[in-house]
């Protein structure tokens, strides 16, 4: 398949906002995608070209993709600069002077999908000596057999900033309309897989029936169970039933260790962290006896000396991290928390009930405090014994607890009512950040006001602005390090207020929610506080939706009559 063909989609999803739209453009294209192409289309679809899961990163910067646009065309680096900061997109710059190249090849090669993506991938593979040259070569081969058009949304997909308006869940409906497929078959295939790719690559060579097939693939990570709120004890036997298993929840982060040959480690938000986290490795290597598994948990901040737990900000810093990490491990250990199995031994748990999942994960592992333990949990259906056991929690430092039906299968990827959370507090909102505004006096050189949105289907709803929690100097987030997180992010400037790209995710408190006009949600957040940042681990996808705001909302008025 030729390039442009899929770049006229493209051009189609961008003329509509209309979800149901888009479904259909991509639908009717994907109906006549071969099966040997359709995984990389549906990469490119997403922006990406690698699966979602993969540890392989394009990893170019936005001034190496400058100096190529300039090679390529023939114009100056001041002069493509010069066009970049008036639109603010590099793609739209390679538009531009490629219809008015000055140095053209002499026989222009017609671009396929896959010279593309192949071209693409072998940028990631380039270390060393002569890096920047072969990465270089490699796009300016694209630029140079590719129209206008297809420059722009060749630098887009590389610099991972194509915007057409392509969701997960947007690729899912057109897959199910594409192929007369049940919109939840496709979803839970894609939760088992977490890949698309291949998901559309078993509909198209083997039809709606290879999606009953799909299971489990240890050394692929699926997507996690979700846990609905609960605002009580007594709430929560009413929607699960009694008796119920509740469980420690902890202030770490979510991670999935998956064995087929060698161990590997990710988070709820499937980036691979093997590297970052040795110590889960050899904790898992010594301690779980199965040949094969796919396992759940939760890493937490470790004190040696006092044998307690600490806040999840001593070892975010870890996720992201690629070097010293053994320096890292020594300085800011984990203990590893397993609270659940879905592959054990060659055998897929995920139909299995809780309490038979657990007796499978207390038979493969080795508990050792300090380094690997399952959480501590409680089955009961008395409810001041399971008070007890949320106020031990909280007690030791924990968020609150998580509460099971002991009958509850493995729902990959789904927030439904087999497991709920309980907390002690008004539920702390994850929310992305959209705008920034530089301060006053000695902040002036940071940003330090931040407008943060909830999720609306595709759209991003203002909730109101934070600045508090973070500080100017010391322990924790400082303006001066969120500057430099937000700085590559900022789309538009207008004085001293910027708009970025919604990749920053924070933990917001908050007093109360109240109806405002002042934000496009109707909500404004009552004194709002940063707690903590949370895209390591989770997605834009992830964050709380207006419903969420809703339900919160209409709790608090309940509780005030």
């Amino acid at each position: 398949m030729n390039y442009i063909e899929l770049v006229r989609v493209y051009l189609e999803l961008e003329k509509t906002t209309k979800k149901l739209e888009k479904t259909d453009i991509i639908a009717n294209f994907l109906k006549h995608v071969s099966g040997s192409e359709i995984k990389d289309v549906i990469y490119l679809l997403e922006g990406r070209v690698f699966p979602e899961y993969d540890e392989r990163k394009i990893g170019m910067s936005s001034r190496l993709i400058l100096k190529v646009i300039s090679s390529s065309s023939g114009d100056s680096i001041n002069d493509v600069e010069k066009l970049w900061k008036e639109t603010g997109d590099l793609g739209k710059v390679a538009e531009q002077l490629m219809n008015k190249r000055k140095q053209m090849t002499l026989a222009k090669k017609e671009l396929t999908v896959k010279k593309v993506i192949e071209n693409i991938r072998k940028l990631s593979q380039f270390t060393g000596h002569g890096t920047v040259d072969k990465k270089i070569n490699l796009i300016s081969e694209l630029l140079n057999s590719s129209g206008q058009e297809e420059s722009r949304f060749i630098v887009a997909t590389i610099l991972e900033e194509l915007r057409v308006g392509v969701s997960t869940g947007l690729i899912r409906d057109a897959l199910a309309k594409a192929f007369d497929a049940d919109v939840e078959n496709v979803e839970r295939a894609y939760n088992l897989t977490t890949d698309y790719g291949e998901v559309a690559e078993l509909l198209k060579e083997n039809g709606i029936k290879a999606l009953e097939k799909i299971s489990l693939k240890p050394g692929t990570p699926v997507k996690s169970m979700l846990a609905v709120l609960s605002e009580s004890v007594e709430e929560a036997f009413e929607a699960l039933g009694k008796p119920t298993q509740f469980e420690y929840k902890l202030d770490g982060f979510r991670v999935q260790i998956s064995k087929d040959k060698d161990i590997k480690v990710f988070t709820r938000n499937l980036e691979d962290v093997t590297k970052q986290f040795p110590d889960i490795v050899k904790f898992v290597k010594e301690n779980v006896k199965a040949k094969n598994f796919i396992l759940d948990g939760e890493a937490v901040a470790y004190d040696k000396k006092t044998k307690k737990y600490l806040p999840f900000q001593t070892i975010s810093q870890r996720i992201k991290r690629k070097y010293d990490i053994y320096e890292m491990v020594k300085k800011f250990p984990i203990e590893l928390n397993l609270f659940d199995v879905v592959y054990s031994n060659g055998r897929n748990l995920i139909n299995e009930p809780l309490l038979e999942r657990r007796k499978v994960l207390e038979g493969i592992t080795k508990q050792v405090p300090g380094k690997i333990i399952l959480t501590k949990k409680l089955v009961t259906d008395d409810e001041k014994k399971a008070i007890k056991f949320f106020e031990e929690s909280l007690n030791a430092g924990n968020e609150g607890v998580m509460i099971k039906n002991i009958d509850s299968t493995y729902v990959a990827g789904r927030y439904v009512n087999g497991w709920m959370k309980l907390k002690n507090i008004l539920e702390p909102l994850d929310l992305v950040i959209v705008k920034a505004e530089y301060g006053e006096g000695k902040r002036a050189k940071w940003l330090s006001s931040f407008t943060i949105s909830c999720k609306s289907g595709n759209e991003l709803l203002e909730v109101g602005k934070v600045g508090t929690g973070i500080k100017e100097k010391g322990e924790g987030l400082t303006y001066n390090e969120m500057t430099k997180l937000l700085k590559p992010l900022i789309m538009h400037e207008d004085d001293k207020e910027v708009i970025v790209k919604p990749k920053i995710i924070i933990e917001v408190g908050y007093e109360e929610i109240q109806k405002s006009p002042s934000y496009s949600s109707g909500y404004a957040l009552r004194f709002p506080r940063y707690l903590r940042r949370r895209d390591p681990e989770k997605s834009l996808n992830e964050i709380n939706t207006i419903k969420d705001i809703e339900k919160i909302y209409n709790s608090q008025r309940a509780k005030k009559l």
